[in-house]
């Protein structure tokens, strides 16, 4: 019996915590200042004052990130097992993620709000008095004397707060392979990456007591020797995962409108808030207009290398999609596949043959011996060609790079994050028609397309992909969430 416990208690925690996708495996890593800056906006109206440059709502709880399927904690686990299971993961107003607009509604940079209040830890009705905020703005490093500058140009002079930037005394940490940012010691804020858990937890250390008088980098050491046991170092995981879930940032969404950089499926945008600047393009673009280009992630092969299985369910769904059912559509694979970060990474890892064959110390038949020698002479192959791809993209597929379709001539996409050294996944401003997610005359995506980039005459061949906070389906009208009937009518009937 006590093995059938542990064995339910084990199911259990891997439903728990697969309900946000597969994570990524323990690891944690420090931002250099080029990479991550920390600005203070802090005093009497911080709040006010933040909230008509913001696309969130700072006065209303932040809404969790979309689960991969739902799940509820069973109500009969018995007690000697209720603490095997894994917390529930929190998400609330003490960071949430942002944008900031111009005055045309076109994005300056997006941002991590970290909520601080200065005057009592207690705190007044419901914890805070919206009058003694501080806020710390986590900004990507790229973005940070645009934001800084865009503060202080809307202060008004009545205005009784004070903008600063903290990054010499603040440091920026993130934490891979776990849902639990309850506990955290004196020192330091933690909670989970309000986009999506699968991101990781973010963290910052904040000097208070005997720690003021130490340095940002002996405080990013003592950071380091802490978390090292259990969450080695993992120094540039960051910028593949990011990759790898589709979140572009700072300047790469610069100048972009909110909607195209998928801020809403972020939690980045109140479309129930107040006034604010750059709103009414945001709003008129929810709920009039239509969604042309979204940022994706795509993975750019050779037009030799065979396409992995979900990319040919994907073609062969958009090529017979008009023969299909709407309830056909809603459990049959999408138009494209929905990948977490870890799978996507393990299908890039098959693609590049970095697969470690089995070895055994078994006696083997001559045939099988030639077998696997075969198969270790594909790997090389594969390799080969991987490695071969991936040094050419690092001197074609720049930042701002046009994808142009070779059949036709015409542009369909634009590359704005180009790829890490050795990887082939880039994030891309993609014409919603030609992956597919569009109505088009001309027809979606095709696994066998060929694209060159920019002025570069090589083809290659995309393959593109939802990553798994998108929604489960685009409206092929507009290129927005497509609502279920269900959730139409709580729209419709929020009183209910």
């Amino acid at each position: 019996m006590a093995s059938s416990g542990a064995n339910n208690a084990k199911t259990i925690m891997a439903a728990a915590a697969g309900r946000f996708g597969k994570l990524w495996g323990l690891g944690h890593e420090s931002f250099n200042p080029s990479v991550r800056r920390i600005l203070s906006v802090k005093g009497k109206g911080a709040t006010p004052y933040l909230q008509g440059l913001v696309t969130c709502d700072l006065t209303s709880e932040p809404q969790a990130p979309r689960p991969e399927y739902k799940w509820e904690k069973p109500k009969d686990i018995p007690e000697e097992e209720q603490a095997q299971l894994p917390p529930d993961v929190e998400f609330t107003s003490r960071m949430r993620s942002a944008c900031f607009l111009d005055q045309k509604g076109r994005i300056v940079t997006d941002a991590f709000l970290w909520k601080i209040n200065n005057k009592d830890n207690e705190g007044k009705e419901k914890g805070h008095d919206i009058d003694e905020m501080e806020y710390l703005i986590d900004v990507p490093g790229s973005a940070a004397d645009d934001l800084l500058k865009h503060l202080k140009q809307y202060k008004l002079r009545r205005t009784k707060v004070t903008i600063q930037d903290r990054t010499d005394d603040i440091s920026a940490h993130v934490v891979y392979g776990t849902l639990n940012a309850k506990g955290s010691p004196p020192g330091y804020l933690a909670a989970m990456d309000p986009r999506h858990p699968s991101l990781g937890m973010r963290i910052l250390s904040i000097p208070e007591g005997d720690e003021e008088e130490s340095t940002i980098e002996q405080r990013r050491d003592q950071f380091e020797s802490m978390m090292s046991k259990m969450f080695p170092k993992s120094n540039g995981t960051y910028d593949v995962i990011r990759r790898l879930s589709g979140i572009a940032e700072g300047t790469e969404i610069q100048g972009k409108t909110a909607l195209e950089c998928n801020q809403e499926f972020l939690n980045a945008v109140s479309f129930s808030k107040g006034c604010y600047l750059g709103q009414e393009l945001t709003a008129r673009s929810h709920h009039t207009g239509v969604i042309r280009k979204r940022i994706m992630p795509i993975i750019l092969t050779d037009t030799q290398t065979e396409v992995p299985k979900p990319w040919v369910l994907a073609h062969k769904m958009q090529d017979s999609e008009s023969e299909l059912s709407e309830e056909e559509k809603l459990v049959l694979p999408g138009k494209l596949p929905n990948l977490s970060a870890p799978a996507s990474g393990g299908l890039i890892s098959m693609l590049m043959g970095n697969v470690q064959m089995p070895t055994t110390e078994e006696e083997v038949s001559d045939g099988e011996a030639a077998q696997e020698e075969n198969s270790t002479d594909e790997l090389k192959k594969l390799q080969e060609a991987g490695n071969a791809i991936v040094e050419e993209l690092l001197g074609v597929a720049k930042k701002g790079s046009k994808i142009i379709d070779s059949e036709d001539g015409k542009t369909i996409g634009q590359i704005v994050s180009p790829p890490v050294e050795g990887s082939p996944i880039v994030l891309a401003q993609m014409r919603l028609d030609r992956v597919g997610l569009l109505k088009s005359k001309a027809g979606g995506w095709s696994r066998l397309n060929r694209v060159t980039i920019g002025d570069h005459k090589k083809e290659f061949r995309f393959l593109p992909y939802t990553p798994i906070w998108w929604p489960k389906t685009i409206d092929e009208e507009n290129g927005k969430e497509k609502l279920q009937s269900e959730e139409i009518n709580n729209e419709s009937n929020p009183q209910e």
